[in-house]
């Protein structure tokens, strides 16, 4: 059903394009500073300009309803989530501490990174990268692993592989693949190695990992094409790679269904 069909009282007017596919995610314009409602549970608001960017879960539901209010009143709109297609991958010869920690003193450090990533992935940057047509973060690179696969690591099943695994040789530069914030950027993680965040603007984050070296540090505007790291095989990987993923307000994104023309750039 549309926006027409689903419209109350004075509906702002609303724009909305993108992949509505599990993974997938939407550009949308309305009135400035309109609350966005995503299925009832995530809540955002458009820029002063009426921009917006929302994203959809890797398991995302096969329906999902946008609700923009204004002081002028509401419009919904509900669009059907394509199925992902998403694949198993195998990786066995990890270190049992890389699979399933057991030491006291490494959960007491996962615990202790984790909550540094979980403010970093919370960032919600005033800006509109999201609108640019995103580039590849590498040149060159094959892609080893697609986004969404269930993993299965040392013959464990474990939980799908949010990232999209581009093979590069250790030491290739590491660009912003759209205008951002840096909101993380460590070294020495252990299932991460050298960890990258970048808020692309409204929390949409995109993260690199595995990365042997960080040229950027957080609270740092960054443009299109710069330069921003060095890909490693540091943390949990068996070979030199950069784990490329995005993420808006917990939910797992394909960042690659961005690269390409920017939408709605009118």
């Amino acid at each position: 059903m549309g926006l027409s069909g689903l419209a109350r009282a004075a509906a702002p007017g609303l724009s909305l394009s993108g992949k509505f596919v599990q993974g997938g995610y939407a550009v949308g314009r309305t009135a400035p500073r309109a609350m966005i409602d995503l299925d009832g549970l995530v809540l955002t608001t458009a820029s002063a300009d009426g921009w917006f960017v929302i994203g959809f879960d890797r398991d995302a539901p096969p329906t999902s309803v946008l609700t923009v209010t204004t002081p002028d009143g509401s419009a919904v709109d509900e669009r059907a989530i394509a199925l992902g297609d998403f694949d198993i991958q195998r990786i066995d010869g990890l270190p049992p501490e890389q699979v399933s920690p057991t030491d006291p003193a490494l959960l007491e450090r996962l615990a202790a990174e984790n909550t540094r990533k979980v403010a970093g992935f919370a960032s919600q940057a005033d800006i509109e990268g999201f609108r640019e047509g995103f580039i590849l973060p590498v040149v060159g690179a094959r892609r080893s692993a697609r986004f969404g696969g269930q993993r299965i690591l040392n013959g464990e099943p474990r939980r799908p592989h949010y990232g999209v695994d581009l093979a590069v040789p250790v030491g290739t530069p590491v660009r912003s693949p759209a205008s951002a914030i840096v909101a993380f950027a460590e070294t020495g993680l252990h299932f991460e190695g050298g960890l990258l965040l970048l808020d692309h603007g409204q929390g949409l984050v995109t993260a690199y990992l595995h990365l042997s070296k960080t040229l950027v540090s957080p609270g740092t505007y960054v443009r299109r094409g710069d330069e921003v790291a060095l890909t490693g095989k540091e943390g949990r990987a068996t070979g030199p790679h950069l784990c490329w993923r995005m993420k808006w307000r917990g939910r797992n994104m394909d960042p690659s269904l961005l690269v390409g023309a920017g939408p709605l750039l009118g």
